[in-house]
């Protein structure tokens, strides 16, 4: 791993984890694009570290704030959220415990990532046009989290997005824009976090290069980028820009699978 492919990658997992855009969909086709080869489980480690590290400086506060009012009182709303938020993260653990070994064999071919990422952005247009937009996700009832969490499970195949995807479900409940997205990254979370933890355990001393810590420093960089300016986004140019950007790089995909 060189430090060109370090903040290629970084950028790349930054971005897209929270663009609805797909991390894994651009993590799995830079390599097969570029030709050189994938970096592996540990700078995986790396990539998901940089995320935790961006998601926790946007939102840590209201985490903290959801911890500590749940701890002061158990019955009141802060622990009712908190219980809905990991209601809501039992369906992805499950897929990604169950299925995480076929995920990164059976769904890593680049038709199936081009046509997931098309699929899911036409959801994705379908969403944003036709909810209801009527309430906040934190106005939701227990019905709402669950649906957006199995929908969160899908993104374990690369190209549909987790963003992506969680917005979609959101929008399509009944919230407002700003409410999905908030929703979307609150449950990103436990997600990144669970994720990094998991594979943290396989991490040795000799792994710490410094392409690891720069492919850290980059997707944490360009992750707390990434979220400030997709929420500001929002009101200006809403979804559409993504749907766009997803049409066309799973074009342009099947095109090269084609052509090779």
């Amino acid at each position: 791993m060189t430090y060109g492919q370090s903040a290629l990658l970084g950028a790349l997992q930054g971005l897209a984890e929270f663009l609805p855009i797909s991390s894994s969909a651009h993590l799995a086709l830079a390599p097969w694009a570029l030709d050189f080869r994938d970096p592996g489980l540990t700078f995986d480690v790396a990539l998901h570290l940089g995320t935790l590290l961006a998601i926790t400086a946007t939102y840590g506060r209201r985490w903290t704030a959801l911890l500590v009012g749940a701890a002061r009182d158990p019955r009141g709303e802060d622990a009712r959220l908190l219980s809905l938020l990991a209601l809501a993260t039992v369906p992805a653990v499950g897929a990604g415990l169950a299925l995480e070994s076929r995920a990164e064999e059976s769904f890593r071919d680049p038709r199936l990532i081009a046509g997931m990422l098309i699929v899911f952005g036409l959801i994705l247009e379908a969403a944003e046009r036709w909810g209801a937009r009527r309430r906040e996700w934190a106005d939701a009832g227990w019905r709402v989290f669950l649906a957006v969490g199995a929908a969160q499970a899908l993104a374990i195949v690369p190209g549909v997005s987790r963003s992506g995807v969680t917005i979609s479900a959101a929008l399509a409940l009944g919230l407002t824009t700003a409410g999905a997205a908030d929703l979307s990254f609150m449950l990103s979370a436990p997600i990144i976090a669970g994720a990094a933890a998991h594979k943290l355990k396989h991490l040795t001393g000799a792994d710490l290069t410094g392409p690891f810590v720069f492919g850290v420093a980059v997707s944490s960089l360009t992750g707390w980028a990434a979220i400030r300016f997709f929420l500001r986004g929002l009101s200006r140019w809403g979804l559409r820009p993504y749907v766009l950007y997803r049409a066309a790089l799973g074009a342009a995909v099947l095109a090269l699978s084609f052509a090779r």
